[in-house]
């Protein structure tokens, strides 16, 4: 990890660690040693990030310097709260992470009277049934798509009929009871969408089908509309 890296982690850290945050547990979620830390959070404070606090007593990001203000409207702010605690609720273990992570950076870039608004926002997301575990990687499967490469997976249809698959990633779909690729199946010769439960031993090949994701995924979503 660079140096850079390391300066970024600590401020997300700080951003999403219950204040004040002690110096233990910032060395311990970034891996680091405490004396790290202080070093750190003084070359932060030099480069204009407001943080209070001190060893011992633990630091809190009063400011960030580098991410100017924005401003929303009230309704704005709560559809971007739900849309992020949406997918904190639905997403894969990845994306349910980046969204904590998205809300983090939102909360530090509101002037103080929105930021409250946000951290008690009247609209929340609850499942009450969970998901299936996806069988894949899908941070793995995620990149995949967007750099537009042919994959190959085992495959377990609804009746346990064992395929070995390759296809062309088009899109991922996050459906009532469970997640689904949307995807040109090189077997069958046509658009299928595979559940992400029933996927495994994902590999991501060399073979590139870019740039016909866009028009792809145009026709596979044509042909489920008729």
């Amino acid at each position: 990890m660079t140096r850079t890296h390391r300066l970024f982690q600590l401020m997300q850290a700080l951003r999403n660690t219950a204040p004040p945050a002690t110096a233990s547990v910032l060395a311990q979620t970034l891996g680091v040693t405490q004396r790290t830390i202080y070093r750190d959070i003084d070359a932060l404070r030099g480069l204009g990030a407001v943080i209070d606090g001190a060893a011992g007593f633990g630091y809190t990001l009063i400011e960030d310097a580098a991410l100017p203000p924005l401003s929303f409207a009230d309704d704005e702010l709560e559809a971007l709260v739900l849309g992020l605690r949406e997918v904190g609720v639905v997403g894969d273990p990845a994306l349910a992470k980046a969204a904590a992570s998205a809300l983090s950076k939102l909360r530090a870039r509101l002037p103080a009277s929105q930021a409250h608004r946000l951290e008690h926002a009247v609209l929340t997301a609850r499942r009450y049934t969970s998901l299936p575990e996806p069988g894949v990687d899908v941070t793995v499967l995620r990149q995949a798509t967007w750099d537009e490469r042919t994959i190959r997976f085992d495959y377990s249809d609804v009746e346990a009929r064992q395929t070995s698959r390759s296809v062309d990633p088009l899109a991922i779909v996050y459906m009532q009871a469970s997640h689904c690729l949307l995807a040109f199946c090189h077997l069958r010769s046509d658009f299928r969408a595979f559940r992400l439960d029933r996927m495994r031993e994902l590999e991501v090949t060399e073979t590139s089908f870019r740039p016909r994701r866009v028009p792809m995924l145009r026709e596979c979503l044509a042909q489920m509309h008729a």
